[in-house]
């Protein structure tokens, strides 16, 4: 095992500059990017190039890149394609649910309204129900017993 090293005595304040340091530090620039980074930059274009008006495939974009020294295969590429729009159709159905929620408070009194209603609508369906069963008991021939005669 390694001895330890000594050091020199760390003061708070020293601390408190290290922290300061570390926090203003900005995230590297990555030279490399994965294939799921490199479609989603791309994406605009390969789209457009594999839309109808143009009539590119995925393995010809595949092709095109391969010459770059992208290596991806066109099957790849349309499903990165397709989970990057899953994605961001996730994204946009959430944006818009909490639009809807925070754009349409719902008073007190509102939900009054609402509760009463579906009570309403319950309790329809329950009569609904009542004479649906009256009518079948109706239809039935009554059975006697010994000491009812």
């Amino acid at each position: 095992m390694a001895e330890h090293q000594k050091s020199e005595v760390i003061t708070k304040s020293k601390v408190d500059k290290a922290i300061e340091l570390l926090k203003e530090q900005k995230p590297k620039e990555r030279d490399d990017v994965s294939d799921r980074e490199a479609v989603k930059k791309m994406r605009r274009y390969i789209e457009k190039l594999t839309s109808d008006k143009y009539g590119y495939t995925y393995d010809e974009v595949a092709e095109m890149l391969k010459g770059l020294g992208i290596h991806l295969s066109g099957s790849r590429i349309k499903y990165l394609i397709g989970e990057l729009k899953k994605s961001s159709r996730q994204r946009q159905k959430n944006q818009s649910k909490d639009n809807n929620q925070s754009s349409e408070p719902t008073t007190e009194a509102q939900k009054a309204v609402q509760t009463s209603h579906e009570a309403d609508k319950s309790s329809e369906n329950n009569g609904q129900a009542k004479r649906k069963s009256k009518q079948e008991t109706q239809q039935q021939p009554k059975l006697y017993s010994r000491e009812d005669l």
